[in-house]
This record gives structure tokens, C-alpha cells and sequence, in this order.
């Protein structure tokens, strides 16, 4: 199933999308690979998720990735004797150790991690910012606020703290649990961490993960932003969590930091997903807004790896609609006069190693010549995250003998993932990659493409050889 368009699409399943017709649905729509929320799915829904994938997979003949969006720490405060509460801004308002029913002068927050670490000064945003609290004294088992904007708090609401570095890592109980589960299945590519705060939250989950599955660190965190080089260096892909983000930080920081995040990862060779509201009126409705297509638009102008889908495809009505629109405005902008100098202007320049030498010369070389594509040979994935990094103009085949490097690439910019065994010597090598390009429909006999990979074959991290190729008549071997 060849692609059309660069930039990936990342869909969320849930009520409304978790059997496998509506999953095939989906793919034939544009998903290139798909998000399973352990916020809401137990380990059995997860492991029947996981099996109706690969059986579209089987069915469809592409390697689909998966991601397992682990819940991370929820911070809430407990219950009310009325249930809601009437505040008054400038009133005295405490949050305390004490498990007992709250009132209008104080709740029970049972996290005491929080009591510990706010300090005076400190803001405290209950229910998504509605309700803002200020810190004014704080002795570890209390903390007295007073109450700066919002009239209303009720149970259970979640507690952003944009000021306060917690003291706790990024892992809860449930969330261990469920990553032993993900890795038990064998079939699960990238796990998104919730709520990083610090680099050393992905040295834990690094440890627990020994390479079997791609780290997305989502970023959804003042603190993150703070040390954002660092995360990106022990991160294999971000996730701008736009979400929580404008909670913590002020709304009109958001579209800025976007931008920063997106050129960041690409100067690092990093994936990025941009995720969050993206289409959010298809929630409910067959078409969405001009500001929401605007908003996917300047996401693939930045040149985003991928744009995820999170209610409009778990829950929402029009999943396949959402889907398609997504896939349909990315394709329409990637096709603007303009797209391919903004993205030109916005290419980091390579970095001193052999891979990067030789995917910059295996992009200029494509674009100066007009060949039909650049094929690379990658086994661990890095060749196909190097090419990618150019964000070239022609279409990117990425061939890999290991099916999990292929899903995993499935997230990447441009790429365009086949399984193919590793070839036998270098004559088997081109003749492999002219024939899969005539086969996947990106050239034809005649044309010429250009090949990266290592030698001696089939060793991982050695790209260091470019070779120019026609496809020969018989669209079977090349020349």
C-alpha cells in the first residue's frame, strides 16, 4: 500500500475503533501505525488489540507499528462531602494529609509527593487550569493556598503543578505493570512516557526496556522544556503532548514551543509526533474547522514526522472521516509550492559522521539528478532515521530483513518500510532494490534510483556506500 504523502499518521484506538474491520478501515484511510492508551485499556484488551493489528498487517502486506502510551503519574485531589465546592477568588484554600472528605476551606491531596516538594510561590491548576491556586505556606503535610482565578472544585479533578520539580520518577506501580506486560507481548515498537520531566526518568525506563521497544518521551512539562536537549539525546522519538503543555504553560507559548521541539528532533535525527486536539470538532462532526485543517497544516509545513489522532479516532464518531481528512490535508500541503522550501530552509546541517556524509550526498545527488527514489539498506533502523533527517524530495524505500526495525521506521518521516531478506552480495543488492521499487510503484524500467548501505553487507551502523543504478528493462534487475 504505497503512501502518497511524507508525513505519518498516528491513530488512537478505542470504543470506536477496536475491531479489526473498523482497524483495516482505518489503515486503507492513511494510519500508518497505531496508539493503544494503557490509561484506558487493561492488559487483555491490549493483547486483542495487538492480534487484530497484526492480522491487518498480515492481510495488507505493510509493517504497521504499534505504540503503547503508557498513563504516567495522575495527580488528584480526593472527594468533597457535596461533591463540588464554591470558591471565591482571594479566599484561603488548604490541601492537606488529612483523609477526610473535603469542604470549601480544604481537600484531602493524597500525593505526598506534592506536599513535600511545592514551595510558596508555586502555582497549583486544578481541572485542566480552570480553578488556580497559588502556594502561600507549605510545611510538608499542607499546603495553604489562596485562590487566584476559578469559582469551583469537585472531586477527583487533576492537579497540574507547572513551578514544581516532583521527586518521584515517571514510572507509577501501574505503569511497571504495564510495561512488563508490553514487552511480554514481543510486538509492541514504541512505549510514550508520560509526564518526563527530567533525562533521568528515561535512564529507569531504559533499563527495563533493554532496547526491545523505541522510547517516545512525551512532553507535556515546563520542567521537560527546561532540559529538553537532554531528554532528546536518551529519547529515540518526542511526542508534543500539546494537551497537558497548555495547561502548565501559558496556550499562546504552545505553537512556538511546537516549532522548537519539531526542529530540535530533526536536527537530531529524532522522530516527532505532533498530537493533541489536532482535529478535535470530528469528534463529533463529519468535517472539521478551517482553524483545526490549519493547524495539521503548519504541523507538516514544520515537517513533523507524524500527526496523531487521540478521541477523534478512539471515540469519536467519524473515525474513518478523521482519518482520511488528516491524510488528505497532509497530502494537499506537501503538494504547495512553497512546502518544499520551507522544509529546505529548515535542514540541520549534518553532523561529522560517514552516515550523515553519505545520506547528504545521497539526497543532493537524488534531487540534483531527478532520480525516482533513494533505497536504503538498514537493519537496525539508524540508515533509514539518517536519510529521513534530509527530508529529501524524492521518495525514501527503506528495506530491512527484521520486521520490528520496519515497524518501528513506520513512525519516520518519508519512509516507505518493505521486508526484504538481506541480499547476498552487492550484484543481489541492486537488482533487489531496483525490483522493489518498480514493485511498490515508485519507478519503472529506465529510471534510475540510488542505493545506500554498508559493507560488508549486513552489518549494522556501517553505511558507507552509495551506488547509482537504472532499472533494467525487465523492471527485475538493474544496471
Amino acid at each position: 500500500m504505497k503512501r502518497n504523502r511524507k508525513v505519518k499518521i498516528l491513530a488512537t484506538l478505542g470504543p470506536a475503533s477496536s475491531e479489526e474491520s473498523m482497524i483495516r478501515k482505518l489503515h486503507e484511510a492513511g494510519a500508518d501505525l497505531f496508539r493503544i492508551n494503557m490509561s484506558h485499556a487493561n492488559h487483555d484488551v491490549m493483547r486483542t488489540l495487538i492480534a487484530r493489528i497484526r492480522s491487518v498487517e498480515a492481510a495488507c502486506g505493510r509493517p504497521i507499528g504499534i505504540l503503547a502510551d503508557l498513563q504516567g503519574p495522575k495527580l488528584r485531589v480526593g472527594k468533597f462531602a457535596a461533591t463540588t465546592v464554591e470558591l471565591v477568588p482571594g479566599q484561603t484554600f488548604t490541601l492537606d494529609n488529612r483523609d477526610e472528605p473535603g469542604d470549601d476551606t480544604r481537600v484531602y491531596l493524597p500525593h505526598p509527593e506534592i506536599l513535600e516538594a511545592v514551595k510558596p510561590g508555586h502555582r497549583l491548576l486544578i481541572d485542566d487550569g480552570k480553578l488556580h491556586l497559588r502556594a502561600e505556606k507549605c510545611d510538608g503535610k499542607s499546603i495553604v493556598t489562596t485562590v487566584v482565578s476559578g469559582t469551583k472544585i469537585s472531586d477527583r479533578k487533576g492537579v497540574s503543578l507547572p513551578d514544581t520539580l516532583l521527586g518521584v520518577g515517571a514510572l507509577t506501580d501501574k505503569d511497571r505493570a504495564d510495561l512488563d506486560a508490553v514487552l511480554a507481548t514481543g510486538e509492541v515498537d514504541w512505549v510514550a512516557l508520560s509526564f518526563i520531566q527530567r533525562p533521568e526518568d528515561l535512564a529507569d525506563v531504559r533499563k527495563v526496556a533493554r532496547g526491545r521497544v523505541g522510547l517516545m518521551s512525551k512532553i507535556e512539562k515546563p520542567q521537560a522544556i527546561e532540559r529538553i536537549d537532554e531528554i532528546i539525546e536518551l529519547s529515540d522519538a518526542l511526542m508534543v503532548a500539546r494537551g497537558d503543555l497548555g495547561v502548565e504553560m501559558p496556550l499562546e507559548a504552545v505553537p512556538g514551543l511546537q516549532k522548537q521541539l519539531i526542529r530540535a528532533c530533526r536536527k537530531a535525527g529524532k522522530p516527532v509526533v505532533v498530537a493533541t486536539q489536532m482535529l478535535e470538532s470530528m469528534i463529533s462532526a463529519p468535517v472539521p474547522t478551517r482553524a483545526e485543517v490549519s493547524d495539521v497544516a503548519t504541523a507538516v509545513f514544520e515537517g513533523a514526522d507524524a500527526i496523531m489522532l487521540s478521541a477523534e479516532s478512539a471515540s469519536g464518531q467519524y473515525p474513518v472521516e478523521a482519518v482520511s481528512t488528516m491524510a488528505s490535508i497532509a497530502f494537499t500541503v506537501e503538494r504547495e509550492p512553497h512546502y518544499p522550501g520551507i522544509i529546505y530552509a529548515q535542514r540541520a546541517q549534518p553532523e561529522a559522521t560517514g552516515a550523515d556524509a553519505i545520506s547528504l550526498a545521497a539526497r543532493q545527488i537524488a534531487e540534483t539528478l531527478k532520480l525516482s527514489s533513494i533505497v536504503c539498506y538498514t537493519s537496525s533502523g539508524t540508515t533509514g532515521l539518517r536519510a529521513s533527517r534530509e527530508r529529501p524530495e524524492v521518495p525514501i524505500i527503506a528495506l530491512s530483513p527484521v520486521i520490528q526495525t520496519a515497524r518501528r521506521l513506520s513512525v519516520v518521516w518519508g519512509l516507505h518500510c518493505v521486508v526484504s531478506e538481506e541480499p547476498t552480495d552487492l550484484d543481489d543488492m541492486v537488482n533487489r532494490a531496483c525490483r522493489i521499487v518498480v514493485q511498490e510503484g515508485f519507478g519503472k524500467p529506465g529510471d534510475r534510483i540510488i542505493i545506500s548501505a554498508g559493507v560488508p553487507l549486513g552489518t549494522p551502523g556501517s553505511t558507507n556506500m552509495l551506488r547509482i543504478a537504472y532499472i533494467g528493462s525487465d523492471g527485475l534487475s538493474g544496471v
